[in-house]
């Protein structure tokens, strides 16, 4: 029993060194490209990690934080999800509480600037904040919740290095060098409290990940799997930035979660194809980590 117990011990220790050196070996093709990654699988619990705890300008990840935070304020009865926002393209900066409105053409979805001076619904917003990315979504939830609230949280769930400053385009604190940052590690620690039913409650959990597996941006994590392969995740992205935190469900199993963060690389299609490829280095060898454990 211990000699096959040794086997399947080193069959894992050799199937993750050669990962790892699979990973490493493409990130080299991107020169100067720096990554963060964690994986975890929730039905083997085999886990590999690269510089998880490497910080990060968090870009869009730090929306599912965000999520989190609005959906204990709903359950604590701080507001209902169908309570209507005024959209006022005015926010405050951090730094000395000036105003500062959002720029159309730096946001990935537009259509909120159409409607500005209208009551929206905070669950319309909240959808658009994860699946559109919407900037302007974004802030107008973070003025509702408090960014330090949403910090906050994220201990609780432990993760201990993420941190929720601010909004979107705060330029006066990204002067100052206040931003919104992130880990592997943390975003990882994040999404398994969402799929395991911790984040909040569980039928609030399983709201998240309804709305996390409806994301539109699909040209990262998601791109490096088989089509059809449901992934509930988000994206982030800023010069040289770009990022993906996913939790990718196999048929028949539980799911892993993968989070890829990236910095240094100028071109945005060439980050998206290298968090695709890891992807992929990921898939295979999960697929093949769980298949059918010998009998001792």
């Amino acid at each position: 029993m211990m000699g096959l117990l040794a086997a399947a011990l080193l069959a894992v220790s050799q199937g993750n060194d050669s990962l790892i050196e699979k990973i490493n070996s493409r990130i080299a093709q991107d020169p100067g490209a720096q990554v963060g990654l964690a994986y975890i699988d929730l039905g083997t619990g085999d886990t590999l990690f690269l510089n998880p705890d490497s910080s990060f300008h968090a870009a869009s990840t730090m929306k599912i934080p965000v999520m989190i935070e609005l959906f204990r304020g709903a359950a604590a009865g701080s507001f209902a999800m169908d309570q209507r926002l005024m959209l006022v393209n005015q926010f405050a900066s951090i730094v000395d509480g000036s105003l500062y409105s959002l720029d159309s053409t730096s946001d990935s979805d537009t259509t909120l600037y159409h409607r500005i001076g209208e009551r929206v619904a905070i669950d319309t917003l909240l959808r658009l904040m994860i699946t559109r990315s919407s900037n302007f979504a974004t802030n107008t939830l973070i003025a509702l919740v408090g960014a330090e609230n949403v910090t906050r949280t994220m201990r609780s769930l432990g993760a201990q290095r993420i941190q929720v400053l601010r909004g979107v385009e705060d330029g006066k604190a990204f002067d100052k060098g206040l931003n919104n940052t992130t880990t592997a590690r943390d975003l990882a620690i994040i999404l398994r409290s969402i799929e395991e039913g911790k984040a909040a409650s569980p039928a609030a959990t399983r709201q998240m990940l309804g709305i996390l597996l409806a994301q539109e941006f699909n040209e990262k994590i998601p791109a490096g799997l088989p089509p059809g392969t449901r992934v509930a995740h988000k994206t982030g992205e800023i010069t040289a930035v770009s990022h993906d935190a996913a939790i990718v469900y196999l048929p028949g199993r539980k799911p892993y979660v993968l989070v890829v963060l990236t910095r240094g690389i100028p071109d945005g299609n060439h980050s998206s194809k290298l968090i695709a490829d890891l992807s992929s280095l990921v898939y295979g060898h999960s697929a093949l980590k769980s298949g059918p454990i010998p009998r001792q």
